[in-house]
């Protein structure tokens, strides 16, 4: 009696990939029955959905189906593998037998859509549209009416490319959080020279960021290229090939700048201490990257469309990460990944005109994060690629693999990117604008005291303001000109301008964010734009996050 109460029986999906012997990743979410009540249970990525006995399907897959269909989330990559292997005719009797029921309607439609073939049923002649995803389970697109089965098809991309995301109760809280307006509101009213001035400093740190991530340290005319590329994101067309391959010919070496997507086998790995490859991720095989990489283009005309309800976000998520691990190209890639987050976020306003969030500095101070996200993608589907290195340690992938970078679930992608943008937005944009604002209104006040020149002004601020409102015995005597008064008061003045920015008695220009930052707290300019770089040659950067975006091969 005592393992009678304990068994649990996997049903849903989990139960048809097992039925089916389908060489695929278990989804996100698995579901089984138990003896006892309903429970939910969340670890890490994973979503286990315990239901009582009485919830256990009928035999067969088509109960199994029913089940999947009304209580968990879609898995494209599921349903295509499940549709090609189980009988035909059993799906049939079922839409057959309740062909205007919900669940058979789904599972009728995406048949055909994921297969192609077209069933032996008849087109409804009426009843209502359906929707095809749920919008309580999942973040949904623009709906397209399909007449046949009466559906409406609101996936965020295609047959040929479709990611999905969850709605879980994270993007819930990240949606009320009004990113957007809080940082809109943040930049309203600012001097429109100190926004400029900290938006040419914020283009330089992403510009940064982005290569230290890859390990690389930009040469001057690099820097300027792919900071002029951010600077005109919002005019980017992702929807061209032309327009990518352009964009990837201006961001890399013109030695290995490309005319078309890469026609090699590529792979991101290490080498080992006994020089073996280690793989960390295969890429999808040459062939199969103009389908994948034109259905990528297909859902960016859906995710773009001015009238989308989808939320700019999970928008940028889907389409950054979905180009990374499709990886087109031999070079660049990870740069215009994070590139088509700024021109996903612009061309749907979600960000102030003119100003970037440096999503690559957010991503760089926890790299751990970053690690999971990319893995929670790549170490599910590396079981399932088989491949082997020939003499000349190329890889050669032996089975179809399409499917697995072809549908995925983003949801995990989408949170992280919400976490970065906040971060972006509360210790690099608000701290960027914080910082000129208080060097302005410090210099203004030295220049109150002692009628200097600026330049100099400006130099005793930041010496004063780098040593925790002193001026060191060594540096005091750069300015021999000043008396000890006057040097008192220049330090008791930009003693009160820190506190009248930090202290919030200027509430109009200080919106509230969540964990403030602190002016005394931020480095000078210069220092600021070194870190990253700094950060990587003292090795203070995992090699999996560099990896797993580092174009290799």
């Amino acid at each position: 009696m005592a393992d009678e109460w304990n068994r649990k029986t996997p049903i849903g999906l989990t139960a048809i990939i097992d039925k089916l012997g389908l060489k695929i990743p278990y989804p996100a979410t698995r579901s089984e029955v138990v003896f006892g009540t309903r429970k939910t249970t969340v670890t890490g990525t994973q979503v286990l959905e315990q239901y009582p006995r009485i919830y256990e399907p009928p035999e067969g897959i088509a109960g199994q189906l029913r089940f999947a269909l009304r209580y968990e989330p879609v898995d494209l990559r599921v349903y295509k593998a499940a549709f090609t292997q189980m009988e035909r005719a059993d799906l049939e009797v079922w839409i057959q037998s309740e062909p205007n029921g919900i669940f058979a309607r789904r599972a009728w439609y995406l048949y055909e859509l994921l297969t192609g073939k077209i069933l032996n049923v008849p087109d409804l002649e009426s009843g209502r549209y359906i929707d095809l995803l749920d919008e309580d389970l999942h973040i949904v697109g623009a709906p397209t009416r399909v007449r046949r089965q009466r559906v409406f098809d609101n996936l965020l991309g295609s047959k040929d490319y479709c990611p999905l995301i969850r709605r879980t109760e994270k993007l819930k809280i990240d949606f009320d959080k009004n990113l957007a307006e809080r940082a809109k509101t943040l930049v309203s009213g600012v001097d429109p020279g100190v926004l400029k001035r900290a938006v040419h400093y914020l283009f330089t740190k992403e510009t940064k960021s982005s290569f230290a991530i890859e390990g690389e340290a930009p040469s001057k005319d690099r820097t300027e290229r792919f900071v002029a590329a951010l600077m005109r994101a919002e005019e980017f067309d992702p929807f061209r090939k032309g327009s990518l391959i352009e964009l990837q010919n201006a961001i890399v070496d013109p030695r290995y700048a490309q005319s078309d997507w890469r026609d090699v086998q590529v792979f991101i790995g290490s080498i080992s201490p006994d020089y073996s490859q280690e793989v960390h991720f295969v890429c999808p095989k040459p062939e199969d990257v103009g389908s994948l990489m034109s259905g990528w283009m297909s859902m960016m005309i859906k995710l773009l469309d001015p009238e989308s309800t989808v939320h700019p976000v999970c928008s940028a998520a889907a389409a950054a990460f979905g180009f990374v691990f499709v990886h087109p190209f031999l070079d660049g890639n990870g740069r215009i990944h994070r590139f088509l987050v700024h021109n996903v976020l612009a061309r749907r306003g979600f960000t102030p005109q003119g100003v970037l969030f440096p999503v690559s500095a957010a991503m760089l101070r926890d790299t751990g994060a970053y690690d999971r996200a990319l893995e929670s993608f790549s170490s599910p589907i590396q079981p399932f690629v088989q491949y082997a290195m020939n003499a000349d340690e190329q890889m050669v992938v032996s089975n179809e693999t399409a499917d697995l970078y072809r549908y995925f679930d983003a949801t995990t992608q989408t949170e992280y990117l919400f976490d970065c943008i906040e971060d972006a937005i509360r210790r690099d944009l608000r701290a960027e604008l914080d910082f000129l604002k208080f060097r302005d209104a410090a210099v203004k006040a030295v220049m109150e005291i002692v009628d200097m020149p600026n330049q100099r002004a400006a130099l005793l601020v930041r010496m004063i303001h780098q040593n925790n409102g002193k001026l060191l015995e060594e540096k005091r005597q750069q300015f021999a000109e000043l008396t000890d008064e006057e040097i008192g008061k220049i330090v008791s003045a930009i003693q009160s301008v820190n506190d009248a920015i930090v202290g919030g008695r200027q509430p109009q220009e200080l919106p509230e964010l969540p964990e403030s930052t602190v002016i005394a707290k931020i480095e000078p300019l210069g220092e600021r734009e070194r870190g990253p770089a700094e950060r990587e040659s003292a090795g203070e950067i995992p090699s999996a996050a560099r990896d797993l975006f580092k174009d290799s091969g």
